[in-house]
């Protein structure tokens, strides 16, 4: 049986309009019946998810995300996603607002590495300054038996920069702001590198990227497929 996918977005709008796009090229289906029931609420106004993370203010994020929320369980959605790995910080406490699942993505990345990789070995982190000193992939990483690994303060910077001057901001993509961080990763010794942020989800499709790289998008497209009970290709 199917259900309906319930989508909070806006975080950013074009990672939520790839996301979409995403779900529809990797459902299994022959007609327009056989594609997945949506309710998208692209909430681009959503309040900034590092800086609520970094000034330690949650009120008006929280307000947010639990209004969005239920409104999604109210429009008939059987479960949530949230393209957005720096907002999945605050999902538990939402999680406990609403009375339909919230799938999790950075829990789920976090599981789909360990399993590519040996136990207690390396993983790579790449994703928003909040995202990183949230410390969510962390935790997630540690739970699954693998040991994250992140860049340090200068290449973070880059990374930032890519995620928020260059796809947020339209433009052109410096790409060696994400390869200068690969490196440094490889020589670290990790196996896989997580993509933690859906704007660099964005770029390693258009630009394409290491195949080291494990996409938390690409795991949240698959999830999300398989949860609302049609096939993923």
């Amino acid at each position: 049986m199917r259900k309906k996918l319930g989508i909070i977005g806006g975080m950013g709008p074009e990672a939520t309009s790839f996301f979409y796009q995403e779900i529809i090229a990797h459902t299994v289906a022959e007609r327009d019946q056989d594609h997945l029931d949506m309710v998208i609420l692209n909430h681009s106004s959503m309040p900034d998810r590092t800086k609520a993370i970094l000034s330690g203010d949650h009120k008006e994020i929280l307000e947010a995300l639990i209004k969005d929320a239920r409104d999604l369980e109210y429009m008939g959605a059987a479960h949530i996603a949230v393209p957005c790995n720096t907002s999945h910080y605050f999902l538990d406490q939402v999680q406990k607002e609403v009375g339909i699942p919230i799938l999790h993505m950075v829990r789920k990345s976090a599981e789909y590495a360990a399993k590519e990789m040996m136990p207690g070995g390396k993983v790579g982190i790449l994703g928003t300054e909040g995202t990183i000193q949230s410390g969510i992939y962390h935790r997630e990483c540690r739970m699954a038996g693998i040991e994250p690994v992140t860049v340090p303060e200068d290449l973070q910077a880059g990374i930032t920069s890519l995620i928020y001057e260059d796809v947020k901001g339209g433009r052109t993509p410096d790409g060696r702001k994400l390869e200068n961080a690969l490196s440094y990763l490889r020589e670290k010794g990790c196996e896989k590198v997580i993509l933690a942020c859906t704007e660099l989800s964005v770029f390693q499709k258009k630009e394409g990227t290491s195949q080291v790289c494990l996409d938390a998008m690409d795991v949240l497209v698959r999830e999300a497929i398989l949860a609302s009970g049609a096939e993923y290709r």
